[in-house]
């Protein structure tokens, strides 16, 4: 079964926002991973802050077994939806690549739903 692996936000101010997080709701900050500042929530998800305008800001990455990453990479292969190895690649058709997420490196592969919110289905398999 897929869950949320980790999610990136575009915030107006990523210091007020990683204050935020660690202060009020009690999560721990990481570090950054290139322009994204990493909030920890649980082991098996994070939230990662970058600012307005950062490439690849605002999407959902959901982790899943190896088996459900290829069923859903042919089903996305089957209607035509574009896809691409990394955030900024959408459109390729080149992938899966790799990719960090909540837990460490894995397979990614990024895409569309129909409303453009870019999606990233991601394994650690």
């Amino acid at each position: 079964m897929a869950e949320l692996d980790h999610l990136i936000l575009a915030v107006g101010d990523v210091q007020a926002s990683a204050k935020f997080y660690a202060e009020i709701l009690g999560f721990a900050l990481e570090g950054s991973d290139g322009p994204f500042t990493v909030v920890r929530v649980t082991p098996a998800l994070t939230i990662q802050l970058a600012p307005w305008g950062t490439q690849g800001g605002d999407h959902l990455a959901f982790a899943m077994s190896s088996a459900e990453f290829e069923a859903v990479f042919d089903r996305v292969k089957a209607v035509g939806i574009e896809f691409g190895d990394a955030f900024d690649a959408v459109g390729s058709m080149k992938g899966p690549g790799r990719e960090m997420g909540a837990k460490g490196m894995g397979k990614a592969l990024y895409f569309f739903d129909p409303s453009r919110h870019l999606i990233e289905i991601r394994t650690y398999e």
